[in-house]
């Protein structure tokens, strides 16, 4: 680092000592999220964790200079524009937190689609007019019903991974459709030796919660077959060996004549 400049040095070694002094690192990417947003989020995520900007290649120099090892891996999951965060607490509930902290906003050209986008059948606000000819430049079926123009079928306009162009982004922003997400694209988190990246940090609450109860369901019923006595299991346990019992003893009964 001979030939870094003084003020560049002081910045990897302050990056370098958050590295050493915080057990979990994150890597966020920051492209087109405006100032203002990242400001405000900035103030609401304060006391959970700490966010860092800095120059791309000053943060690979500090992920070199670490005495964590695995840390260095970070480098491989660069994307757009990347900023570290540090954190105390769990890389899973800090996923969490920055996911719920979200918002939604109109599509712009140039953007990439997010996910299938979909003109839904059904009826709109619009009254007849130029509407209905942008419309069937983009393919999207539509007639007219009682003063109101109706889309008659589905209709794709953007897949996941494409480019959103002009045309799809005006019609979308027409019928409120706000398909992009602002906030803090979280890309990986290292955390003891261990880098967990976006797809594995990525928990869906309500899906999570369901394996959870069907978890529970699946082991209690296992341990009442298996007849293993425990706090959840002893009363039940007891009721059915009452119940076997009886029938066994209905069973010896001889029949009367």
């Amino acid at each position: 680092m001979a030939h870094v400049a003084k003020y560049k040095k002081e910045r990897v070694e302050e990056l370098a000592k958050l590295m050493e002094q915080y057990p979990a690192v994150g890597l966020i990417n920051m492209e087109h999220l405006p100032a203002s947003q990242l400001q405000k989020m900035r103030g609401q995520l304060r006391e959970k964790l700490l966010i860092v900007m800095s120059k791309k290649n000053l943060i690979k120099l500090a992920l070199a200079k670490s005495k964590k090892g695995e840390m260095k891996e970070l480098e491989k999951y660069f994307e757009g524009m990347p900023c570290l965060i540090f954190t105390r607490d769990s890389p899973f509930r800090v996923a969490v937190t920055l996911k719920r902290s979200k918002s939604t906003a109109a599509a712009k050209p140039g953007q990439t689609a997010p996910r299938d986008l979909t003109i839904q059948a059904g009826p709109t606000p619009f009254s007849p007019g130029p509407v209905l000819g942008e419309l069937g430049q983009m393919g999207i079926k539509a007639g007219v019903e009682k003063g109101k123009i109706v889309i008659k079928q589905d209709k794709l306009v953007a897949r996941k991974g494409e480019k959103i162009t002009k045309q799809t982004a005006a019609i979308l922003q027409k019928f409120g459709i706000e398909p992009m997400e602002i906030g803090l694209n979280l890309v990986a988190f290292y955390e003891n030796g261990l880098i967990y990246n976006s797809e594995v940090l990525d928990i869906d609450d309500k899906k999570t919660q369901e394996q959870l109860r069907k978890a529970a369901s699946w082991a209690f019923n296992l341990a009442m077959e298996a007849g293993y006595p425990a706090k959840e299991t002893i009363s039940m346990l007891i009721g059915k060996a009452y119940r076997q019992a009886e029938a066994v003893q209905s069973a010896a009964k001889p029949d009367k004549e």
